[in-house]
């Protein structure tokens, strides 16, 4: 799925792809780390996650998020 977000983000151009490791492209939002890295990540992001969606924000499912 990371890499479909990131061709459909990049206009299908596979360069950003090859050259940014997932971790970069899509942070895992349940980590620390990850969470730093996302908000630096520049707009749209990608954001990955493991968590159920019952531990999401509340404020999550008022955005204008994709998921």
């Amino acid at each position: 799925m990371l890499e479909i977000l990131s061709l459909i983000r990049q206009d299908g151009d596979p360069n950003w792809c090859r050259s940014v490791p997932n971790w970069d492209r899509g942070p895992w939002l349940e980590t620390l780390l990850g969470y730093r890295r996302a908000r630096g990540n520049a707009r749209p992001r990608i954001i990955s996650s493991h968590l159920p969606v019952q531990m999401f924000p509340k404020a999550f499912f008022g955005s204008k998020a994709k998921v």
